[in-house]
């Protein structure tokens, strides 16, 4: 059994974003109750609280428990755009925390304002930020880019996570780059160097819902050579890395997966967990945990979101 790391729990809140980006993975299914979850304040409060009882380190009855360990259970928030629901997150995180979770938060950085930042970053352990290009072009060809046609203002973000992070010592900060046919050529080592960030994930795009975008095996191989001064911090993911190893619930309260992976067909869900219980739902899904320890037990403890 590897040494212990955190369990970390996806939660996708939201399918809406102000961005558009052409290979987004955030397309779920419709259930049976359609309004995502986070709109239900007592329904957020009991799958939070649901999570953490089935996935507490001291819960032996996880059939998790005899395969791994894990010192803590992280909650990470993501989409969509989380920071969409900035009225409802402050007080969910607060709530989250006192069950017992980390709590870790996943933005594209359009909504990272230095009053929001004030509010959140003091109560999270990590903040992901998804960055793809330094170049408007780019940004605007792949879709990172909001109605009113604005970009992100990348050097304002720099400045206020530098902020955030002077503020909370604690707080580590995570890039994600999706690795596509827009971007696959392209040098991000000032970007990078400008954010300084604990960690950076390279992600091979994931043709989930299409495969438009895609890139080649070559492609991302050269991507990520690309970077090797970045070797400290860089944590590069084919898909066959990706495939049934996150621990994912969607905006509807239902465990997920990326599996099969066959273009077009999406995901496979469990039932809702508020319905049949975090176990009975958890039991619905194939999770390799080899592949998730593979992300996280190489580097030091806590690295990965």
């Amino acid at each position: 059994m590897h040494n212990p790391a955190p369990l970390v729990i996806n939660w996708h809140l939201t399918e809406a974003c102000n961005y558009r980006c052409q290979y987004c993975y955030a397309a779920w299914s419709e259930s049976a109750c359609p309004r995502e979850l986070i709109h239900d304040p007592e329904r957020t409060a009991a799958l939070l609280s649901e999570l953490y009882r089935f996935f507490r380190s001291d819960n032996r009855v996880n059939p998790l428990a005899s395969r791994m360990s894990w010192y803590s259970v992280r909650l990470n928030l993501a989409g969509g755009e989380p920071l969409l629901h900035a009225n409802k997150l402050p007080a969910m995180v607060s709530q989250a925390r006192a069950l017992g979770f980390e709590v870790s938060l996943i933005s594209n950085g359009s909504r990272l304002t230095r009053e929001m930042l004030d509010q959140l970053a003091p109560q999270l352990t990590w903040l992901g930020i998804s960055l793809d290009s330094a170049n408007s072009a780019t940004n605007r060809a792949i879709g990172r880019i909001d109605r009113r046609g604005q970009l992100l203002d990348l050097d304002q973000l720099a400045t206020n996570l530098y902020q955030a992070r002077q503020n909370n010592p604690q707080l580590r900060l995570k890039l994600n780059t999706v690795v596509n046919q827009l971007n696959h050529t392209e040098d991000l080592t000032a970007l990078v160097r400008s954010f300084a960030p604990e960690k950076w994930k390279v992600l091979r795009m994931l043709p989930v819902v299409n495969q438009h975008l895609a890139v080649s095996d070559q492609q991302f191989a050269a991507f990520v050579a690309r970077h090797g001064t970045f070797t400290n911090i860089l944590c590069a993911e084919d898909n066959h890395d990706m495939r049934e190893s996150y621990l994912m619930v969607d905006l509807h309260g239902r465990f997920f997966q990326n599996s099969p992976l066959i273009v077009g067909q999406g995901y496979t869900y469990s039932r809702p967990i508020l319905e049949v219980g975090a176990g009975a739902a958890f039991a619905e899904m194939t999770f390799d945990h080899e592949r998730f320890n593979a992300r996280y037990i190489p580097a030091s403890a806590g690295v990965g979101a």
